[in-house]
């Protein structure tokens, strides 16, 4: 059965590669609205109101609008925002995150698309938290690097006009990231992790990193127990996937241009240190893979569908 999908904010980064997985799917029907009708808003109300799913790539506030402006109880929508991600009444929609994950968004009518960084984090350190290994109550700390795209249009002017030369930038200094609380609570932690978000000259891709010190932990884990774990969570899985291959490097531009994200552990057992290292596309798995994954859930397609892996 062929379905409609409006993606609203189809104009930005994005959504345009969003658009570009769902083009050619002949069980999708994109539904458009051009030039000056995208800021029509009798126009967008009828788009938000007579397709199947809606795509949110907006602006927080602008997510919320349009989420009000649906006035039919039929029309399914994910958010790509930051606006829902703990919202109560959507689903959290990182299907590999839980046992029964896929199954909530498969059934739901409204999804949050994970952020880029804490889909790196959440997939690392949320079964570990789960098995007992990191305890609840722990003092976390996540260091993270994103390509240039994932700060929109202005930052990729930027870095590609010249306007911006540095090889690295750290940002997010005042310890108030709005990724932050979502880490948190999908994590289950009972404080909020220590969070160092940084953008590198690098137009896309992601490596997020979990340092952790095993000796301190209560269970005191050995770094097999960590990869094991993590092994028996994402076994089976075409999207999330662990390597041990004695990787020595890792890059930022690993699993860029792809959908999948790669987990690794490092470690160091006399020291009693791990490192719990995910690389991702800030663009697939981190945004527009992960929306078109959860379409898949939702419409009954195969989940990995239009996904490059």
């Amino acid at each position: 059965m062929k379905r409609s999908v409006f993606i609203d904010g189809a104009a930005g980064t994005t959504g345009l590669e969003i658009r570009e997985r769902l083009a050619d799917r002949a069980e999708i029907e994109l539904v458009t609205l051009d030039g000056d009708k995208r800021k029509d808003a009798a126009a967008r109300r009828d788009a938000l109101n007579d397709a199947d799913f809606v795509i949110l790539c907006l602006p927080d506030s602008a997510a919320r609008e349009s989420v009000a402006l649906i006035d039919n109880d039929r029309t399914r929508v994910i958010d790509a925002s930051t606006a829902h991600r703990t919202a109560d009444g959507w689903v959290y929609g990182f299907a590999e995150l839980e046992p029964g994950q896929a199954a909530a968004i498969a059934e739901a009518r409204f999804v949050t698309n994970p952020g880029c960084y804490p889909t790196g984090f959440l997939a690392l350190v949320r079964p570990l938290v789960r098995a007992g290994l990191i305890p609840a109550d722990g003092a976390i700390s996540v260091n993270a690097v994103s390509g240039y795209s994932g700060g929109g249009r202005q930052m990729i002017e930027d870095f590609e006009s010249g306007g911006e030369s540095s090889a690295f930038r750290g940002y997010g200094l005042s310890l108030d990231h709005k990724h932050v609380p979502e880490m948190q609570r999908h994590a289950r932690l009972e404080h909020p992790p220590i969070f160092t978000p940084a953008v590198v000259n690098a137009y896309r891709g992601m490596v997020v990193e979990v340092p952790l010190a095993l000796h301190a932990l209560p269970r005191r884990p050995g770094v097999e127990a960590l990869r094991e774990t993590l092994a028996a969570t994402y076994d089976g899985s075409a999207i999330v996937r662990l390597l041990d291959d004695g990787a020595n490097l890792v890059r930022v531009e690993d699993d860029a241009g792809t959908d999948r994200m790669t987990l690794r552990v490092f470690g160091n057992a006399e020291r009693g240190h791990a490192r719990l290292v995910a690389t991702l596309d800030n663009l697939g798995k981190g945004a527009a893979g992960a929306a078109v994954q959860n379409l898949n859930v939702m419409a009954g397609f195969d989940p990995a569908a239009g996904l490059v892996l």
